[in-house]
């Protein structure tokens, strides 16, 4: 499980802009809600001991388990709906609540549907672009997006689905399934939202469908309560210009301190960071979110193994889409559906998971290997080159 590393292989870059951004989200989090920012805090510091645990534990020990980690995964999934077990919030049954401890489990199982698929993907990878692997790593998927999709939840539906969709390209996967993909889903799109406008339809929740009119109706009268939080983010933004208001101000025309946005201090801590930090502390904010994710990428072309390719990928995909969906919600360029900004927002599911996921790219890190193709290891057993 543990095992001996170069200290100069560790990335101490990686951990330089993580611990950068999560101090950020602190300070933010707490000028949005003060009596949050000690559980924020804490949650850093866990998140972090939790990141340089995984990181020195080998993730080919830790896919070992990926079956046990899928069915757990759906298990959890199951719960939160299925059996009742699940908090209601918003309308929504998204959380549980086990032994006083309250998560949102949809969180975690991104991180295990990646452990998932980065061994699945290893074990068939001669043999990935096979209709019955390819008919079977859909059904594998399908399963947890029917049970995060009945929660409701279609962001992070969308979100874990579009993650798949990468980790299986980044395996492998032939351009004529890509592309046959792409003529099915861009018609389905298409009627899909021609449907879900219609005032009768049934396809999604009346509270997505008003989300959905108001960002192709912005001046309609009609939806007016559904614009109003994008409206006031987009401006409270604007007015902290180049350098911003100042963290914890007391102007009282803020969108923060005049509490005109509802959860700031979550899906629009964005706006927080825009109105007290300017455009070059958001702009600080996106640049160290790209270099997290760029540094991911860059782990990924040192992986010893497909696995640790996809793992390094799938993080990467992962708080990009997060991130542009919090920020694009916040600037109003996508409807407005509620996702933590990675590292930033308050959400210590969201942080910990992150933390953990991260560890595991740190590990792929430490583990740098020349990976030799299936073929190539064939034909050195054959000239004796490497010792079965």
């Amino acid at each position: 499980m543990f095992r001996q590393y170069r200290l100069k292989d560790y990335n101490f870059r990686l951990v330089l802009w993580l611990i950068v951004l999560s101090s950020l989200g602190v300070l933010l989090v707490g000028s949005a809600e003060p009596s949050l920012q000690t559980r924020q805090l804490a949650g850093v510091i866990a998140g972090i001991i939790i990141m340089l645990i995984v990181s020195v534990m080998d993730y080919s020990w830790i896919m070992n388990f990926y079956w046990v980690m899928y069915f757990g995964n759906l298990l959890m999934l199951a719960a939160v709906r299925l059996l009742n077990l699940g908090n209601n919030v918003n309308g929504a049954t998204r959380w549980l609540t086990i032994a006083g401890i309250r998560f949102q489990p949809v969180e975690l199982s991104k991180i295990i549907l990646i452990i998932f698929f980065a061994k699945y993907f290893m074990e068939h990878e001669n043999d990935l672009n096979s209709f019955t692997t390819v008919l079977r790593s859909l059904l594998l998927i399908a399963l947890p997006l029917i049970l995060i999709l009945s929660q409701p939840d279609l962001k992070n539906t969308i979100t874990v689905a579009v993650l798949f969709a990468v980790m299986y390209y980044i395996a492998g996967l032939s351009y004529k399934y890509i592309f046959g993909v792409l003529c099915i889903f861009v018609p389905v799109i298409i009627i899909f939202m021609s449907i879900v406008v219609q005032p009768d339809q049934t396809l999604i929740k009346d509270y997505q469908r008003q989300r959905i009119m108001a960002f192709l109706n912005p001046e309609s009268k009609e939806y007016t309560d559904d614009t109003t939080q994008q409206n006031n983010s987009v401006i409270a933004i604007g007015s902290g210009e180049l350098s911003g208001k100042g963290l914890n101000n007391n102007d009282a025309s803020s969108a923060n301190k005049g509490d005109f946005i509802a959860e700031i201090q979550t899906d629009f801590i964005f706006t927080v960071a825009g109105e007290e930090l300017g455009f070059l502390g958001s702009a600080g904010i996106v640049i160290l979110l790209l270099l997290i994710s760029l540094e991911c990428l860059l782990i990924s072309m040192r992986a010893k193994d497909l696995s640790g390719q996809i793992i390094c990928c799938g993080m990467a995909t992962l708080i990009s889409i997060q991130s542009f969906i919090n920020i694009g919600v916040a600037t109003r360029i996508l409807p407005n559906t509620g996702t933590p900004l990675p590292f930033v927002s308050y959400g210590l599911t969201s942080l910990l998971t992150l933390f953990l996921g991260m560890g595991l790219v740190l590990n792929a890190g430490l583990q740098t290997k020349i990976r030799i193709s299936p073929e190539m290891r064939r034909l050195q057993r054959e000239r004796g080159k490497v010792r079965l």
